[in-house]
């Protein structure tokens, strides 16, 4: 029987993009120090949780793929030879919007990318409007 190790991400907003994508490369650096070869970031990693608010000010977030981000952790994933599963806010073309996870290979390689599409609509819970 095939063992894998798997590392799961759940953090705090730090306030800021940046800061919470160095946050995770090195939770990423860390988890592949303890033996993890795949790893999996929480939604919407780099950003706060916006779903349950209504407000266009976080399409500001919202990044092409392949695109900066990605990029970054394609880098990441080769450097340390592990499988991460990254989550981000995508716009696939102006005003068309997706909570993405995107699946990077061990060597790289961007594997694909899971749009989320059932997605419920309920009060206080609000999505769909992204």
């Amino acid at each position: 029987m095939t063992v894998i190790r798997a590392a799961l991400t759940q953090t705090t907003w730090t306030g800021d993009k940046e800061s919470m994508i160095a946050k995770h490369e090195q939770l990423a650096r860390d988890a592949a120090a303890q033996g993890a070869q795949i790893i999996c970031f929480q939604e919407l990693f780099y950003g706060p949780y916006f779903g349950i608010i209504e407000d266009t000010k976080y399409y500001d977030y919202a990044e092409s793929i392949p695109g900066p981000t990605v990029e970054r952790f394609q880098a990441l994933a080769k450097e340390l030879g592990i499988v991460i599963v990254l989550p981000i806010y995508e716009e696939d073309m102006p005003g068309v919007y997706y909570n993405t996870a995107v699946v990077i290979d061990a060597d790289g390689t961007m594997l694909g990318k899971y749009r989320k599409h059932h997605i419920p609509n309920l009060p206080q819970f609000w999505e769909k409007f992204y």
